[in-house]
């Protein structure tokens, strides 16, 4: 079944279904007919035992033996059971039978007996009141019985039995009804499955020309690599569910290529500068020293600490290319670990108050338990830091504060234009006063992307007094999970 195209098993499934169901439909109205016509057949026999006609004279009517009718109710002596005038010698259209309480049945001479059971006999003996069964004559003939006690025979001795009578009555017209019935409802399903068939062909084809168009588009996607295509979006079914979110999908992989092309075009510009001045650098040192004319000591010294710091901000750019080039963490991935962001921010001062050896760090900070990757934390932390203390005075102060889960740094620099502050924690992006400053235009956008990570928001704006305030809010907890804020006293 799974072999088939997907086609071949809808119309195939379509055909099967509606088979079942023709089948069904076809057997209870076989079922329901038979039941029917059953049910008309019992009632004309329990009419015909309310008639005198079961009320038979057996005397000189039945071969078996003579019986004397014993007169009960001053009964007439009846007509012959089913006979019409003019019949003749021809069966009757009824057989009556007695049945006797030892389980023996005697006809009527021109009927075909008919095996007594022993419901028929519980009648006899007045166990049961009535029977209505099926079965089959002697002659073969397929026949519905109805069975009712009756009066008493008074034997030639002058004693008296209890009796029961038997009118049947043959089923040939029902079941050849029936039978014509079911060829005509075996018919009737054969051309429901064949149109079942049809239908179910068309119905795939119909139903999967959608799927056949998100198929070439797929192919055509695959086959090109053009994301810019994308498919309709009519109507609320699941072909449409599926399609918007394939475009969603193909417009996802669009802005990752772009923002992709993005940074290796912004990658290539910012190695640029470094490496041309590092190229510069070592050409001359190098040609001092192949024409035999040493620079001086001083100006030796010099272009070797210019190379040195070249290569440290070669490094540090191509460290925080490689943080950005990391994969987003998605969403709805597993939490991190609980780590203390007062001891990461602890850290981070630390680690700044090397680089800036004549900054003042003015730090307050109060317990704060947050989900996250500490070193990644501390590294955005740093980066805010250190663009405090570039933008800073040389010797200025720097305040750290973390107050409920709020981290602020603030510097007394010029502080920032607010046309800038939508800007700068884009990739590459520096404003016109910092590009002759050093630095690589990727340590704030390391900064937004660590924070919203984590499930927090940062962001820049211009503080009172002069110099940039920049917030950090982090989701968490004062106390780290499994801590106690009210310990209990000692023992007594």
């Amino acid at each position: 079944m799974r072999r088939l195209p997907l086609r071949a098993r809808l119309a195939l499934m379509t055909a099967v279904a509606v088979a079942v169901a023709v089948a069904a439909a076809s057997t209870a109205c076989w079922f329901l007919t038979k039941q029917q016509l059953m049910s008309q057949m019992d009632q004309t026999l329990r009419e015909t035992m309310a008639s005198p006609i079961h009320r038979i004279l057996v005397n000189g009517q039945l071969t078996c033996e003579s019986f004397t009718w014993d007169g009960v109710n001053n009964a007439d002596p009846p007509e012959f059971p089913g006979r019409f005038p003019g019949m003749g010698p021809t069966r009757p259209l009824q057989t009556t039978q007695i049945v006797l309480t030892d389980g023996s049945g005697c006809a009527e001479p021109t009927g075909s007996p008919y095996p007594v059971s022993q419901a028929e006999t519980d009648v006899a003996r007045g166990l049961r009141n009535e029977v209505i069964r099926t079965t089959t004559a002697e002659d073969g003939t397929h026949v519905r019985v109805i069975t009712r006690q009756a009066q008493r025979l008074l034997l030639p001795n002058g004693e008296t039995q209890s009796f029961a009578i038997s009118v049947a009555r043959p089923l040939t017209e029902i079941d050849e009804s029936l039978d014509n019935l079911a060829l005509l409802l075996l018919a009737v399903s054969g051309i429901g499955v064949l149109g079942a068939a049809t239908t179910g062909v068309l119905v795939a084809r119909s139903a999967l020309k959608p799927v056949d168009k998100f198929t070439d588009v797929v192919e055509h996607i695959a086959r090109t690599e053009d994301l810019d295509l994308s498919l309709p979006v009519e109507g609320k079914d699941e072909i449409t569910r599926l399609s918007r979110s394939f475009n969603a999908m193909t417009g996802a992989l669009k802005a990752s290529r772009e923002r992709q092309t993005a940074l290796i075009a912004d990658a290539g510009h910012e190695l640029r500068t470094p490496l041309t001045s590092l190229r510069t650098n070592t050409d001359l040192l190098l040609m001092s020293e192949e024409q035999g004319r040493p620079l001086p000591d001083a100006d030796k010294q010099r272009l070797l600490r210019n190379v040195r710091a070249q290569l440290r901000e070669l490094s540090g750019l191509v460290g925080n290319l490689l943080d950005l080039a990391r994969p987003e963490r998605a969403r709805n991935a597993p939490a991190r670990s609980v780590v203390a962001w007062h001891t990461v921010v602890e850290h981070a001062v630390e680690r700044a108050k090397l680089r800036g050896q004549n900054v003042v760090f003015d730090v307050g900070l109060e317990p704060w338990h947050v989900s996250g990757d500490d070193q990644e934390l501390e590294r955005a932390v740093l980066n805010l830091l250190d663009n405090a203390v570039k933008f800073g005075p040389p010797d200025g102060t720097i305040e750290v504060r973390l107050h409920e889960g709020e981290l602020t740094v603030r510097d007394h620099g010029p502080g920032i234009d607010p046309a800038d502050a939508p800007h700068v924690f884009d990739r590459f992006w520096r404003s016109a006063s910092a590009r002759a400053l050093p630095g690589s235009g990727l340590g704030l956008a390391i900064v937004a992307r660590t924070v919203h990570e984590s499930g927090g928001t940062v962001g820049l704006e211009p503080a009172e007094g002069g110099g940039t305030l920049a917030r950090v809010r982090l989701p968490g907890t004062r106390t780290a999970p499994g801590e106690f804020t009210d310990h209990p006293g000692p023992p007594a």
